[in-house]
């Protein structure tokens, strides 16, 4: 058996207890005991000092395009369909290789804000490029965090209505049959899974009404989750009322699209009704600050959604929509649009790291495994460095991790596996992930001056 014993750190368990002087034993990857006052003594156990720090579940991101990271910077000022307009043009040249260097590079960025667990919503597959789900899940895997893949897929190009341009959707049947594969190649239910798989069609102004309830249907059979985009825009609203003469949020019920399996990315602009409907199915919601307000979409009304009982996790979104945003820092910014629009009260630090981890983890399915700090849970854990300049000051560790700048990553586990380290990777070296990072966007970019 493998012992991991945190000692001294201040544990935010965030399904209750918080210990201000706390320990943490695990046991072969899971969590067997968390406490007050010093860990028992395990003879053989790796020992982390936890002074100065304060311990949390490990964060999980409920949305993100980890191929973006190639595209950063660009069409900076574009509203949401005009900055798609012109992504697509590069995104449809992406390929196995791309993929894998995009996926390392940005789970690596991610592991190192504190991410233990990332779902990916890639929906990109130009014919004819190599296996790009099982590059992804290699690379996620190298780094050494968990990968939602969340399955994405497209039918509906421009010729038929839709955003994207005809090269990079794929046929209805073959969108279903592909995402099938890809769920029998990688998902894994089992209770430490590093990869599962979601049925993910994009968006409304982007998939046929078949590909929808086909995905639905497909979900259902297989015993895997739904996700999509929804709700992002009021464009997105004003087409949806022209086309189907119905909200967003009333289309996806209309297509089954509602329930405790599913969880939508966004959802920015919704209704009292809309609210109570969400939160009456357990349907989850991905909120994505910095992205939303970078595209100038909005400010999603988690106040509201949570009062209703709704799950709401935190996402970063693709990194060409967010730049280089940490996940740790979509705490901070979620308080701020929280209480820009509500007030000081609209949301709490508590609640910003609840979302941050147990959240995003009801939002994944997986709450029973994920998202927070009690025995029989996986050993998923952050630690982070409050006592230097500046933190030192604040008395409420979780308020310094969630009202300022994030504080140093000390340490991140996965299943007990040290990821990072003082800001570190430990897996892949930093290096190699920034310059393969680098070598996609060039890559890219180049394809398109050609």
């Amino acid at each position: 058996m493998s012992t991991l014993v945190i000692d001294g750190a201040y544990v935010a368990t965030v399904s209750g207890a918080e210990y201000v002087d706390g320990h943490i034993v695990a046991v072969d990857g899971r969590i067997t005991q968390v406490g007050s006052g010093a860990a028992p003594d395990v003879p053989g156990a790796q020992r982390v000092d936890g002074r100065g720090c304060i311990a949390t579940p490990g964060l999980v991101n409920t949305h993100n395009h980890l191929y973006q990271w190639a595209t950063q910077g660009l069409f900076a000022d574009g509203t949401l369909f005009e900055w798609l307009t012109g992504s697509y043009e590069i995104w449809h040249r992406l390929d196995a290789e791309v993929v894998a260097q995009t996926t390392t590079a940005a789970t690596g960025w991610l592991a190192l804000s504190g991410c233990t667990t990332a779902s990916d919503h890639h929906y990109i597959f130009p014919s004819g490029r190599g296996d790009i789900a099982a590059a992804e899940v290699e690379a996620a895997r190298r780094v050494g965090i968990r990968l939602d893949l969340a399955r994405g897929s497209m039918d509906r190009g421009q010729s038929a209505g839709g955003l994207p341009p005809d090269s990079v959707v794929e046929t209805l049947d073959g969108a279903l049959a592909a995402t099938e594969a890809a769920i029998d190649a990688h998902h894994d239910p089992s209770f430490d899974a590093m990869t599962r798989v979601a049925v993910a069609p994009c968006s409304p102004f982007s998939v046929s009404r078949d590909l929808m309830t086909g995905a639905a249907e497909l979900a259902r059979a297989k015993g895997v989750r739904l996700h999509t985009h929804l709700a992002e825009t009021l464009d997105e609203e004003d087409q949806c009322l022209a086309e189907f003469g119905c909200t967003p949020v009333e289309y996806a019920e209309k297509l089954g699209w509602l329930g405790s399996d599913v969880w939508f990315a966004h959802s920015v602009h919704l209704s009292d009704d809309a609210i109570a409907r969400i939160a009456a199915t357990g349907t989850g919601v991905a909120h994505c600050p910095t992205s939303n307000a970078r595209l100038g979409a909005g400010i999603c009304r988690t106040t509201e959604l949570l009062e209703a009982g709704a799950p709401v996790g935190l996402g970063v979104d693709g990194p060409a929509s967010s730049e280089m945003t940490p996940l740790s820092g979509e705490m901070h910014q979620a308080l701020l649009m929280a209480r820009a629009r509500k007030g000081p009260q609209a949301l709490s630090s508590r609640q910003a790291l609840h979302m941050a981890t147990l959240g995003g983890a009801r939002c994944l399915g997986r709450d029973a495994e994920l998202g927070s700090l009690e025995p029989g849970k996986l050993a998923d854990i952050a630690l982070w460095r409050v006592d230097g300049f500046g933190y030192d000051v604040i008395d409420d560790p979780v308020v310094a991790l969630t009202f300022g700048p994030t504080p140093p990553l000390e340490r991140l586990l996965v299943g007990g596996e040290t990821v990072a380290e003082r800001g570190e990777l430990r897996t892949v070296p930093a290096g190699e992930a920034a310059r393969v990072g680098r070598a996609a966007h060039r890559t890219l970019l180049q394809e398109v001056s050609r």
